[in-house]
């Protein structure tokens, strides 16, 4: 758009606002993109990370617990009142089957009765972390972030997590401390590689970062096993209960103890007699799953553990993120191979024009934004058919105001 103060006309040109728009809908894309949204996923099986979402119309509190894919939400649950759980890993589609009664899946029809394979939490019925609370929560007056566990995939308010949230959180994983307790052992590993539980962290840390840290923990492990510190004396509290924290070690050790190899990671963390506060949720640095133990033995104590996709590196969300982020980016690809038929129609326009057209495009998006922040206010999900009705609504408007500059001599 121009504006002119009297002095120098500032200017921003078409381009630039539809690049910005463009990074908007990369950004949009990111969790939607990994997921088709026009084929149920049910025949590919537990798809190993999907977006989902569950009906509290179909499916109410009070009921069981069932997850919808992204294109069911679509096509058959148009206009329910549906909780969005972001993503879930190994989950199968339960549209139509037992859960939802006489009600059929309007896009794969032939599934059987029950996913037995399929996780289900509190969040399938809108209610996340410890205080078992809907998000958005009219009732909650405190400005909070939700974090999500890469465990048990429940998202949590950061100030209920025990612990100090980091900065750039968003770089981090996330492990709560009832997963930390579940899988005693990474306990071990978080004293060595974790985010420090107490000290916030700032800047954003980078790859040399982590090496450094790396370094810093090798020279105080030595330290440490020159002056050795029983942890006897150390008392800790884990759920409000006084434990020594030698006791966790050797709960920790139980599983792997018997057959532990030569050579193994997780065996050289516990001989170093190094440890931390085991309460509070913990933050892991960025790739730090490179740096758990794949000897035998660990591999079993994952699996045990039901913990095996930490050794998968492409489990992460940010994984996911950037797959959607690469099918979007190849899509705008293959538009401009074809050359976009909008930016060939402007070419053949003239400042004017162009500037009306900019005028026009900003107008329609900011009352774009706040129709759709409706929905995010209630936490509903925009169907294709509210989209249509938002258009219909803008042609309608347009009419109006040609019709309004229509002037007739008598």
């Amino acid at each position: 758009m121009a504006a002119n103060d009297g002095a120098e006309e500032a200017t921003v040109s078409l381009v630039d606002v539809l690049e910005e728009d463009e990074e908007l809908e990369n950004e949009a894309s990111a969790v939607l993109g990994g997921s088709d949204s026009e084929k149920c996923s049910y025949p590919e099986g537990y798809v190993k990370r999907q977006a989902l979402y569950a009906c509290n119309t179909c499916t109410p509190k009070g009921g069981e617990p069932a997850g919808i894919c992204l294109a069911c939400s679509y096509k058959c649950h148009e206009g329910h009142d549906l909780f969005e759980l972001y993503t879930k890993r190994n989950f199968r589609c339960d549209c139509g089957n037992d859960k939802f009664g006489e009600m059929e899946c309007k896009l794969f029809a032939d599934k059987e009765k029950v996913n037995s394979g399929n996780k289900y939490s509190h969040n399938f019925f809108g209610l996340y972390c410890t205080c078992d609370r809907p998000y958005p929560d009219p009732e909650d007056e405190v400005p909070d972030e939700m974090i999500q566990c890469i465990v048990c995939e429940d998202w949590f308010h950061g100030r209920h997590l025990g612990c100090v949230v980091p900065d750039c959180v968003e770089l981090q994983e996330m492990i709560c401390e009832s997963c930390m307790n579940k899988t005693p052992f990474l306990w071990n590993y978080a004293a060595h590689i974790a985010v420090p539980p107490i000290t916030k962290v700032s800047p954003c840390k980078g790859e040399e970062d982590v090496k450094v840290e790396a370094e810093n923990d090798e020279e105080e492990k030595k330290i440490k096993n020159e002056n050795p510190k029983s942890p006897v004396d150390e008392k800790v509290q884990v759920n409000g209960t006084s434990t020594c924290k030698r006791k966790h070690q050797e709960e920790a050790e139980g599983s792997s103890e018997e057959g532990s190899c030569s050579g193994c990671r997780l065996r050289e963390m516990k001989a170093s007699g190094r440890s931390q506060t085991l309460q509070g949720a913990v933050f892991w640095p960025s790739a730090w799953r490179t740096k758990l133990c794949t000897c035998t033995d660990c591999k079993v104590l994952y699996t045990d553990a039901g913990v095996s996709f930490l050794m998968d590196e492409m489990d992460t969300v940010l994984a996911y993120e950037n797959k959607g982020k690469s099918t979007m980016q190849a899509e705008q690809a293959g538009r401009a191979e074809g050359r976009d038929p909008l930016m060939s129609a402007l070419n053949n326009l003239n400042r004017v024009q162009q500037l009306e057209i900019i005028h026009e495009y900003n107008d329609m998006k900011t009352e774009l934004k706040d129709y759709l922040q409706r929905f995010a206010a209630e936490g509903k999900v925009v169907t294709p058919e509210d989209i249509r009705h938002f258009f219909e609504q803008q042609q309608s408007r347009k009419r109006r105001r040609a019709n309004a500059g229509q002037y007739y001599c008598s």
